[in-house]
């Protein structure tokens, strides 16, 4: 028995790997999903219930990363409050859209929440592509939280 719940959990968090690059894949859940299944599975002797909590917390940080950097970019930029929540509603409309929406979905949403308050095109451009930028960012920094979780699980598991 427990050869499937380790093949499950390690299933989970390759799964939840290749969701950092697979749109459509919860990755951060997924990961952490696994990493519970394992410290459950051994009832928080070899992970303990306090590293899981601080991975949670992890997860959820980097969860948020993907609705936020986008409109903390378009923020950066001097964007006006409809184009960070043009930037927030693309990010969100862009899961639905595939891997085009989601890496063009903040773009055009902060630019076409500048544009709606500004009319101002080159600004709303800017303001597109500093959202763009953020999402960016926060894609590079969601891969690093990803792997900070497995290396602070594996750690935990193994010292």
């Amino acid at each position: 028995m427990d050869t499937i719940w380790w093949v499950l959990s390690i299933g989970l968090m390759l799964l939840g790997v290749a969701g950092i690059i697979l749109p459509l894949l919860p990755s951060t859940p997924l990961v952490f999903a696994g990493m519970m299944i394992i410290a459950w599975q051994q009832d928080f002797q070899t992970v303990s219930g306090y590293t899981m909590l601080a991975l949670a917390a992890i997860a959820i940080f980097a969860s948020a990363l993907d609705y936020i950097a986008g409109a903390m970019g378009a923020k950066v930029a001097g964007a006006s409050k409809q184009a960070v929540w043009g930037a927030t509603l693309g990010a969100i409309l862009g899961i639905f859209a595939g891997p085009v929406g989601l890496i063009f979905g903040p773009l055009f949403g902060a630019a076409a929440g500048e544009y709606y308050a500004t009319r101002e095109t080159v600004k709303a451009g800017k303001v597109g592509i500093a959202s763009w930028l953020g999402m960016i960012a926060g894609a590079i920094a969601k891969i690093g939280l990803v792997f900070a979780m497995l290396g602070i699980f594996w750690l935990a598991y193994w010292l």
